[in-house]
């Protein structure tokens, strides 16, 4: 792949990956390898999170349109071989978190996709995208389980940074595009479409109570964990990217 034309974004936008049985077979061994990598990869890079994420559900059965798509993350990764996170030296040490989610977005078990992203002092530490363990009945539901997930991730860390000295005075701000979610975490009311989340939204209004956490609203374009949840495209990519603080060492100032 040292000669292939770069990319600017790791996989394309609505590209619905499924089991084709019709679609010819690659060397499952060689996508491991590349997988595997592309894995170990993504601990620096949330940029490739999602495709990679996406990508290691087919590793018992490669076939050629995941082969095609793997490509696609190789050439990205030429087109940034300096890019990573930039930590900046003078940024505090207080915890803001995204959380967003992607109702459906599975076309094999339907199943949405939590994406959250937290930040400290201003710059990315802690990631993550996964596909929930059930299906979501509403967008409301998957992005509440979302921002459970979020809020178990920012109680450990606030926990640990109060271990190394750190401790977070007032809430921690968590951000969600969804009003819904944002209106039952203030102000639980528990009818049809709520009863079966019931126990993640008390663990998330136990945590707005106790002013450990602070949900707030933000504007879809802006939600920072949109791009660990679906392919975007370059531009909204880049426009992440910039405001994730990641920069690419080898880009002209």
């Amino acid at each position: 792949m040292k000669g292939c034309r770069p990319s600017s974004f790791p996989i394309e936008q609505n590209l619905k990956l499924v089991m084709n049985d019709q679609d010819p077979k690659v060397d499952a061994n060689n996508y491991r390898r590349l997988i595997g990598r592309l894995l170990y990869l993504q601990a620096t890079r949330p940029d490739i999170a999602y495709s990679v994420n996406t990508l290691s559900q087919f590793v018992s059965d490669p076939r050629q349109s995941h082969m095609d798509a793997v490509s696609r993350i190789l050439r990205y990764l030429k087109a940034t071989p300096g890019q990573g996170i930039l930590l900046p030296k003078e940024g505090g040490t207080s915890l803001v978190a995204y959380a967003d989610s992607d109702w459906l977005g599975c076309p094999l078990t339907r199943r949405s996709r939590t994406g959250y992203i937290v930040f400290l002092g201003g710059a990315p530490i802690s990631w993550k995208t996964k596909k929930q363990s059930v299906v979501s009945r509403s967008s409301a539901e998957a992005e509440y389980r979302a921002m459970a997930t979020t809020v178990s991730e920012i109680i450990w860390l606030r926990w640990l940074l109060h271990e190394l000295g750190f401790p977070q005075h007032g809430s921690t701000t968590l951000f969600c595009d969804n009003q819904a979610a944002r209106h039952i975490a203030n102000n639980p009311v528990f009818h049809e479409r709520t009863k079966h989340v019931e126990m993640d939204c008390y663990f998330v209004r136990e945590r707005v109570e106790s002013k450990e956490i602070c949900p707030k609203s933000i504007d879809t374009k802006l939600q920072l964990a949109d791009l660990l949840t679906k392919g975007l495209g370059a531009a909204q990519l880049r426009f992440l990217l910039d405001k994730l603080g990641v920069v690419n060492l080898h880009a002209p100032a």
